[in-house]
């Protein structure tokens, strides 16, 4: 989630319907302009005892967080206490119940992207080891209920979880037990927004399929494969969801734009405080009169913040968010934006994945997104077979999609290898909770605290 800083001077008034649209249209770049944003949770825990670490205990989440100053991140406070790190390969910071975040840079192409990765675990496994603390890349807490879970220092995060639990009955568990990998990627006009938007929001089902590794709950099986997945469907149906709308005729920035103004409110950011709005009009805010700050009309930032509040299989702010990964190793955090690159930044592969999807009725995408938790790729596909017969497909294109890119590293590689991961789980049709879970019932017979031996 976001980390806000104090706004300045130059932080105007909304005046005028123009200045909401005007963030989604100031994302439009020439295509030689777009670059890829890769987000990453991980799960922190004490090796010795296998506990989630807390805020404010010798080496802790805020000691973890300073230590990154020894490799050049400097901090960012809220209230007087650390809450990210920012520095030349993006932000580090953390999520309610102590999740690691590294928010990366904005970056021409995956070869940088992978080394992004690799320079963040290298460091922060680097502080692990003096600090005898663990990662662990999954979708969610394997074993630890929310209440063994610390909250953190962070004002936005005490309003969500005062308002989550008045309209979802599993928002408390997205904030404190999950963790994602996520894509941010740009478009060139509102055409190609439009486009990249519904490719990504059909083919989403696949990527939480190919990434499903949330299958434990307080130790046990679950019954599903991405238990983070179902958990949106229960958080808040104000602000998730397939938006069937986006492919309605006419859909563009307008439309978002109304979307977002449906949207209740969070909180309003000022003087360094985050003020409760939950539940409140950004529609009331825009014409002065909400009642938390009677008279007061919003500023451009508090429009950016409202619409990092939304929480849709992908979401538009000034890019496109492909949100429906689950948390995962290196190999896989590198593969995400693989396969959204190859599919969304090569114009031919996004017509053919376009062509693979766009006779799907808004029920079947839902009935697909619905099945997908528990079914990972043996999902039923719209017109018949299972979400794996297509998967082959998408790879290819994707495949296609970031040869044709042709974007090299040092040794004359292109991008396609860091797909292998994703091709080895379509070849074998067995996703990651699928062979934890055999593991679980297997190797490990029933012992859930070896699940730690998968660590970073």
């Amino acid at each position: 989630m976001s980390t806000r800083e104090q706004s300045g001077a130059d932080d105007p008034i909304i005046e005028s319907r123009d200045q909401l649209v005007a963030p989604l249209v100031g994302g439009e770049k020439s295509i030689d302009a777009w670059r890829i944003g890769t987000e990453h949770e991980k799960l922190v825990y004490c090796r010795k005892k296998l506990t989630a670490v807390s805020y404010d205990e010798p080496c802790g989440i805020r000691d973890i967080l300073l230590n990154l100053g020894n490799f050049g991140w400097e901090p960012v406070e809220e209230g007087g206490k650390v809450i990210a790190m920012r520095g030349s390969d993006g932000t580090v910071s953390l999520e309610p119940a102590g999740q690691l975040e590294l928010s990366g840079a904005a970056l021409e192409n995956l070869h940088e992207t992978c080394a992004e990765t690799g320079r963040h675990l290298k460091q922060v496994k680097e502080i692990g080891e003096k600090c005898g603390v663990g990662f662990l890349g999954m979708g969610m807490w394997p074993d630890k209920t929310r209440e063994e879970l610390p909250i953190m220092p962070k004002g936005r995060y005490d309003i969500m979880m005062r308002h989550m639990p008045r309209v979802g009955n599993l928002g408390l568990d997205m904030m404190l037990r999950t963790c994602t990998i996520q894509v941010n990627l740009d478009y060139s006009s509102e055409a190609d927004m439009v486009k990249k938007f519904r490719v990504g929001l059909a083919l989403q089902p696949l990527a939480t399929a190919l990434f499903a590794n949330s299958p434990f709950t307080e130790g046990k099986p679950n019954g599903y494969l991405s238990y983070r997945s179902h958990i949106w469907s229960d958080t808040d149906p104000h602000r998730t969801g397939m938006l069937p709308f986006v492919f309605e005729e006419g859909f563009g920035y307008e439309r978002w734009v109304d979307y977002m103004l449906d949207v209740p409110m969070y909180f309003v950011f000022r003087d360094g405080k985050y003020i409760d709005a939950a539940g409140l009009s950004f529609r009331d805010f825009l014409d002065g009169n909400l009642s938390v700050l009677p008279g007061e009309r919003p500023t451009q930032s508090d429009w950016w913040d409202h619409l990092s509040t939304a929480f849709p299989e992908v979401r538009l702010k000034s890019f496109l968010e492909m949100r429906g990964a689950d948390g995962g190793p290196w190999s896989r955090i590198c593969a995400l934006p693989a396969f959204w690159v190859g599919l969304l930044y090569d114009q031919g592969a996004l017509d053919a994945a376009w062509d693979l999807v766009k006779d799907w009725s808004m029920e079947e995408r839902e009935a697909l997104r619905n099945a997908v938790p528990k079914l990972a790729l043996d999902a039923p596909l719209p017109g018949g077979g299972k979400l794996h017969d297509i998967a082959k497909d998408v790879m290819a294109i994707a495949r296609q999609g970031l040869t044709s890119r042709a974007r090299l590293n040092a040794s004359g590689d292109n991008e396609t290898g860091f797909l292998e991961t994703l091709d080895e789980i379509v070849a074998s049709g067995k996703v990651p909770a699928q062979r934890m879970l055999d593991l679980y019932h297997g190797e490990w017979n029933g012992d859930i605290t070896r699940i730690y031996e998968h660590s970073f």
